[in-house]
């Protein structure tokens, strides 16, 4: 068994641990870019902004839901790593679409580029998790499965920055650049053979009944169900906090887009945090165990975060001068450290509560079926998280503030909870029958 850090440098494990990292910095780079660009500079309405931003978390997920079946059929069918050389030269044809859509500041290009990005991520999606069993020992899994999440989320955060703080046209040729050096990477990733069962699969090209039949196979385990659900209750709130975040900060707390970056930037952080520290806790064990613990104390932290900023007043003083604060008057301000502390907080306890899920869904089933329990997953994640989209922006076109929709989140908390104690009972359960 290798440990966490040794995983870093090993080359079963390094080239993907790269080629993931700058995917999912790639599509945070641009879309954080974008999402300035236009919550910034193109509008300047708290309900078009908050709406915008709605719909970039739904634009990004729609591919998921559509083709994550086809996805994960074509992983257990064909070689991993040769998809991943297919998946990584279509996004340099994307991101030179992306970067001309910037120059310009067409909406409708970036938005097209955006759909396709998410689109080449849904099939590097069931691929990420599911070829960790073939090169790594089994207890080496969950180390993998928190490495990638860390990983995942330290992307996020320096995708984040560089797309809220750089200029235009320095984002666009940075999204390219980071295309290619992806390509480069993948291409040292060992070969990932499918196994000698999948020659049976067929792959069925009808999106909508092989997304049916996939589900319908994954859902038969307690284990993997309730996995599933709580994973996608996880990344609802994961979604929905995307979404708040840019306008909450413009107009509940008078900052600008560094400080926007700077929330971003923190919970991706607290992700990764919470991602490493379970690993450690559970000493590679795969277990849910403290996964009600965690997103309750996520609740409690959203629950703070909400008085803590309808307890602020230098936002409303600020506001009242018609000027926004940037990062240094932000945190020099009293009590915005304690803003901070809660995101941090809420992500610890986020990284915490998902890694473990997502453990289970490479090992409770044959290496065979990884890649469609990952696209199942990836399928009822996507939805979930266009639901709880829709939802936010339904209840933000009511006319309730962006920073009191946070109450939705801690609803989804607490259903989280429900079903991460229910998982705990069926490991119980398991355990006493095998003893």
């Amino acid at each position: 068994m290798a440990s966490t850090a040794a995983l870093l440098v090993d080359k079963r494990f390094l080239p993907l641990f790269i080629t993931q990292f700058l995917n999912a910095f790639n599509d945070n780079f641009f879309k954080m870019a974008m999402v300035i660009l236009v919550t910034f500079k193109l509008l300047n309405s708290e309900g078009d902004e908050a709406q915008f931003n709605a719909i970039v978390g739904a634009t990004l997920m729609l591919p998921f839901f559509l083709f994550s079946a086809l996805a994960g059929q074509l992983a257990d069918k064909k070689d991993k790593t040769k998809i991943i050389h297919i998946v990584k030269n279509a996004e340099i044809i994307i991101m030179l679409i992306g970067a001309y859509g910037i120059m310009i500041e067409n909406i409708y290009i970036m938005m097209i580029a955006f759909f396709a990005l998410g689109t080449q991520s849904a099939f590097l999606g069931p691929i990420k998790y599911a070829i960790l069993p073939q090169h790594l020992e089994d207890d080496e899994v969950l180390s993998g499965t928190g490495l990638v999440e860390a990983g995942t989320y330290i992307a996020i955060l320096s995708g984040t920055i560089l797309g809220g703080l750089l200029e235009a046209k320095y984002s666009a040729i940075g999204i390219i650049i980071c295309s290619l050096i992806g390509r480069a990477s993948a291409q040292f990733i060992p070969n990932a053979a499918p196994e000698a069962d999948s020659e049976n699969i067929i792959i069925d090209y009808n999106i909508f009944r092989s997304s049916w039949r996939i589900l319908r196979s994954a859902m038969n385990s307690a284990q993997i169900a309730l996995s599933i659900w709580a994973i996608s209750f996880f990344w609802t709130i994961a979604a929905v906090f995307g979404a708040i975040f840019p306008p909450m900060v413009k107009n509940a707390l008078a900052s600008d887009n560094t400080v926007a970056t700077l929330f971003t930037a923190v919970f991706s952080i607290g992700i990764a945090i919470g991602s490493v520290a379970i690993n450690k806790m559970l000493k590679g064990k795969i277990s849910a165990r403290y996964s009600m613990v965690s997103v309750v104390v996520m609740a409690l932290f959203i629950l703070h975060l909400w008085w803590s900023i309808n307890q602020w007043s230098a936002a409303s003083s600020a506001l009242a001068n018609g000027e926004l604060m940037d990062w240094k008057i932000f945190l020099a301000a009293d009590f915005t450290k304690i803003l901070l502390f809660d995101v941090l907080c809420i992500a610890i306890a986020g990284g915490m509560f998902v890694v473990p899920l997502y453990a289970f869904l490479t090992t409770k089933v044959a290496r065979s079926a990884t890649a469609r329990t990952i696209a199942a997953n990836n399928i009822v994640n996507s939805g979930a998280m266009v639901f709880g989209t829709i939802i936010y922006l339904v209840i933000v076109g009511l006319g309730i503030s962006v920073t009191n929709s946070l109450f939705m989140l801690i609803i989804i908390c607490i259903i989280s909870a429900w079903l991460a104690h229910k998982l705990s009972n069926t490991e119980d359960k398991t355990d006493t029958e095998e003893a």
